[in-house]
């Protein structure tokens, strides 16, 4: 199974509420608030490398303030 790291930045003050939003993703696995570059890493995993494509496309770069994303698809488990 695919799996992928999305580190996502949001709004300034709203990472608490983005991160709920993610978790109730099915497709996330977990979901962290970091400190650095980015306000959240967030594990997803799906069946397929095209479900993935579109995990990210659909519905966690289009979450209401969201800015930006970076994803990493895992290689090597």
């Amino acid at each position: 199974m695919p799996l992928a790291f999305v580190l996502v930045n949001v709004e300034a003050g709203t990472d608490r509420e983005v991160l709920a939003n993610l978790k109730k993703v099915p497709e996330v696995k977990a979901a962290y608030m970091v400190y650095g570059v980015y306000d959240i890493v967030v594990m997803i995993e799906a069946d397929t490398l095209e479900r993935l494509r579109e995990m990210v496309t659909k519905k966690i770069r289009q979450l209401d303030k969201v800015r930006s994303t970076m994803t990493m698809i895992v290689m090597e488990n």
